[in-house]
């Protein structure tokens, strides 16, 4: 497979905080693969430099082509503000207004592609509540219909089942292989090992500095994963 994304950060920092230093990597197209770490070892400072939201200190990264519209990138749901008044329907059509311009509008189309993909999501009927009436796992669905609507090449996702009922998580899964299988190429911050394993063929294993990126199986030994732990 050929690269769709090489990572080269020698530094970044928020203030006089590093948060990443000598993190080199790729990430290959149409793949499917973790970033793992302990707590405070830079996974979602890493894939937001990915998404393109700030440039590294001091590094590059390499997007072979790719524009904004082409990456779809999914926060944490501690970022999100629940209490903001929205509809379900109006936060999957963010998804679609890249693709909406002065000649094409909002129509009946459009419309029908929310529909359809609320139904997929598992929100059937629920486009006219406001986003504060949402349980956390629906709130999750949602946002993945966001994503979904998109329709990137890339797809970003932080933290994705955080706090998530077992049954939405197991929904999200099947979603996630079915844009994998579709040619996307996902990227997911996780904490689950077993998840990671069976579910994910390429990980990269980071604690501020990469310790291991490539093949799960061959990055996932009990070795990286102690020098991960003790390097925060």
């Amino acid at each position: 497979m050929s690269t769709l994304i090489s990572v080269a950060v020698k530094n970044h920092c928020y203030g006089t905080i590093r948060a990443l230093c000598d993190v080199t990597c790729s990430i290959s197209k149409e793949s499917m693969t973790a970033v793992v770490g302990p707590n405070g070892g830079g996974k979602s400072t890493l894939i937001k430099l990915v998404a393109g939201l700030f440039d590294a200190t001091d590094g590059q990264i390499n997007r072979h082509g790719l524009k904004p519209s082409d990456i779809a990138y999914l926060a944490q749901r501690t970022e999100i503000d629940r209490t903001f008044p929205i509809k379900v329907e109006d936060v999957v059509a963010m998804g679609l207004w890249p693709k909406i311009t002065s000649s094409t509008r909002y129509n009946k189309h459009h419309h029908g592609i929310i529909e359809d993909i609320l139904d997929k999501v598992g929100l059937s009927g629920m486009g006219r509540r406001s986003i504060s009436q949402l349980s956390g796992g629906q709130l999750q669905r949602l946002f993945f219909g966001r994503v979904m609507a998109q329709d990137a090449q890339l797809i970003l996702l932080d933290e994705p089942f955080a706090g998530i009922d077992q049954p939405t998580v197991s929904h999200l899964i099947g979603l996630i292989q079915g844009w994998h299988k579709s040619g996307k190429t996902i990227v997911a911050v996780l904490h689950d090992i077993n998840m990671v394993r069976n579910l994910f063929p390429e990980t990269i294993l980071i604690a501020r500095s990469l310790i291991s990126s490539g093949v799960t199986s061959q990055v996932l030994t009990p070795e990286n994963l102690t020098k991960a732990a003790f390097n925060v």
